[in-house]
């Protein structure tokens, strides 16, 4: 019976990760603490820091030495990290951030779930920049998210955020883990030229370039500035404008890759709901509700936040005529799905920031609403 938090650590030292750098937070805090006992027995590392500002730093620093390096929090210690998280994305820093969201703003709510920080972990930290969110909604697919998140890390040069909620990361279910079960790891890709013939920040057809590690023999230069393909700072035009549509195309280039959800009774489906976390567990329970009574209901379970999964809630829209967001928030998604719907189907939304979360019932009463 493995907790969310739990399911998460597993998740990450199966990836590979070996370093953690942390500041204590609920209702993330079970995820460092499993890890101050578990990294060291997988000769990994374990720092406690002094605030999320250095955790994340320390994050950076490790995974540029060749470490694979996460890191989790909540709202304000995520707050915290976004000037860090910047970093990582301009200077292509692999790690994975987990924020188990919890009810705000500031402080708000340390023991009550919420899904406030979608709109944030999209966008809160400055300029122009892709960003890989994933999200789970059950004990094995925090698992599973986890090393997808590092996965994706490694593959793409870029920081993941792990979105998972307070209810996920607390509850518990049965999971089974088995050592022999064959599960994708990805490594980042080392130069395979000699040192002095290494271009660390060189365009590739896929965008992402090889990754030399500090301490074996490559040496360059890496900056918070715009940079050139050397790493050294530049404020030509010809060279910042590739790079940015660069750090862009790496990302949706590999869109088919990166999207994940589930589609779940949607084939016939006249209402389709769309959710995440916590929530797509009592829109499930409220779909088979609804199926018994003869109502032609399905749910788009969103893995993948960000990149916005666009073509799947546009592929729903082909027989949908009602699409129902709920989320523990004032309604963050729901403007990325009104957006792609664009006045196909009526699109309602749920929204709920008390701290409690949305029930089956709730969503069942909207759906028999949108059937009347």
């Amino acid at each position: 019976m493995l907790q969310g938090n739990e399911a998460v650590v597993e998740g990450a030292l199966r990836a590979g990760c070996r370093f953690f750098a942390g500041y204590p937070i609920t209702p993330a805090t079970e995820i460092s603490e499993i890890l101050s006992v578990k990294l060291p027995q997988v000769d990994g590392t374990f720092i406690q820091m002094e605030d999320e500002i250095a955790s994340l730093g320390a994050v950076i620093g490790a995974s540029l030495a060749g470490v694979k390096a996460m890191t989790a929090t909540s709202g304000p210690g995520f707050s915290l990290m976004q000037e860090n998280l910047g970093f990582a994305v301009i200077a292509e820093v692999p790690c994975v951030i987990v924020n188990v969201m919890r009810g705000g703003p500031s402080t708000g709510l340390p023991t009550s779930p919420a899904q406030g920080d979608v709109m944030q972990a999209r966008w809160g930290t400055h300029g122009d920049h892709p960003i890989i969110v994933l999200s789970a909604s059950t004990v094995r697919e925090c698992y599973e998210v986890t090393i997808h998140a590092f996965n994706f890390s490694e593959k793409y040069r870029t920081p993941v955020i792990v979105l998972i909620d307070e209810v996920v990361a607390h509850m518990r279910e049965k999971m089974t883990l088995d050592d022999e079960e064959k599960i994708e790891i990805f490594n980042r890709v080392k130069p395979t030229v000699p040192p002095e013939w290494y271009i660390p920040y060189e365009d590739t057809p896929r965008g992402i370039p090889a990754m030399a590690n500090f301490g074996e023999g490559y040496r360059y230069h890496v900056t918070g500035l715009t940079h050139d393909i050397r790493g050294f700072p530049t404020s030509r035009p010809d060279e910042i404008g590739p790079f940015i549509a660069r750090l862009h195309r790496k990302i949706s280039q590999h869109f088919s890759e990166i999207q994940m959800g589930e589609f779940y009774q949607t084939e016939d489906a006249e209402i389709t709901i769309v959710a995440y976390g916590c929530v797509a567990r009592s829109a499930k329970r409220a779909v088979r509700e609804a199926r018994e009574k003869g109502i032609k209901v399905g749910l788009l379970k969103l893995t993948t936040i960000w990149p916005f999964m666009r073509s799947s809630v546009e592929k729903v829209l082909q027989s949908s005529k009602v699409l129902i967001v709920p989320e523990m928030n004032m309604g963050q998604l729901s403007r990325e799905v009104k957006r792609v719907n664009r006045g196909i189907a009526k699109v309602i939304t749920i929204n709920k920031v008390d701290g409690t979360i949305i029930t089956p019932g709730e969503i069942m009463n909207r759906i028999t609403e949108a059937k009347s």
